[in-house]
């Protein structure tokens, strides 16, 4: 039964796309099936991925708001083992529909429980809010993977965050934990760079991944191609973090490269 971890952070900015496409690529490069969710109306990690926003019939919309089932909208993609669930500018309004709705936190969840069997992982990608779409999410989740820019505005928005995680463990969601957070943007170079790495390792020990995810080129590049890092340049630095990252990840779930 697959692992879902929801990639949330209520700032934008930080990575969380880019983190989301990237990690969930890799580890289904290294022979894990997975299912990448978007649920950002924004739709960034759709395009990532290849897919044209504009062109699609349905989308995690139709799953949220008419009870679709997942296996007759969700893509498989391009690259191996990736499937994907895709956005649409509908989701945007979903937010508002999901108010009436009996038990609107539990929508996705019941939807991915038909799917759980037929992956290894699910990645959600969240919107940059912590409306009823991340609650969504939150619900759904067995681990949260918080990726932080190293700057100080980052750690502000962290207690925000923790919060709802611990509000939603209390109401809605017991076995909610913590994955892993991730430092993007990430600059040795810089004095901030080592407070925030510090004062984060302070607040979540034993949950800061020890690779960081820098500042490249080619990592800001590779979307617009609609390509993971590492269909797009598997030489580049932004590849080479992934793939220590993916690493890490299975190593922290007990699981190794295919």
């Amino acid at each position: 039964m697959a692992k879902t971890i929801a990639v949330v952070n209520q700032k934008g900015g930080v990575g969380k796309t880019t983190s989301t496409v990237n990690l969930a690529a890799t580890v289904a490069a290294k022979g894990y099936k997975v299912l990448l969710a978007d649920i950002d109306p924004q739709g960034n990690a759709t395009s990532g991925l290849g897919i044209n926003k504009r062109e699609l019939e349905k989308s995690a919309y139709d799953v949220l708001i008419n009870s679709m089932q997942i296996e007759k909208i969700m893509i498989e993609t391009e690259f191996e083992n990736l499937w994907l669930l895709p956005s649409s500018m509908n989701l945007a309004g979903a937010e508002l529909e999901l108010v009436d709705i009996t038990r609107r936190e539990a929508r996705l969840k019941n939807s991915l429980a038909l799917v759980k069997d037929s992956f290894d992982f699910i990645f959600l990608d969240c919107p940059p809010s912590l409306g009823l779409l991340t609650l969504n999410a939150l619900c759904s989740a067995d681990t949260v993977l918080v990726p932080i820019q190293c700057e100080y505005y980052a750690l502000e928005g962290l207690s925000q965050l923790m919060s709802t995680i611990r509000q939603v463990k209390r109401l809605y969601n017991p076995l909610i934990d913590i994955e892993g957070v991730l430092l993007t943007m990430y600059d040795g170079r810089l004095n901030l760079t080592h407070q925030v790495v510090n004062e984060l390792k302070r607040f979540f020990p034993r949950k800061v991944y020890n690779t960081p995810i820098p500042r490249n080129v080619k990592l800001s590049e590779a979307p617009s191609y609609g390509m993971p890092i590492m269909y797009y340049d598997k030489n580049s630095k932004g590849a080479a973090a992934y793939d220590a990252l993916a690493n890490e990840f299975l190593k922290s779930n007990g699981k190794e490269a295919k």
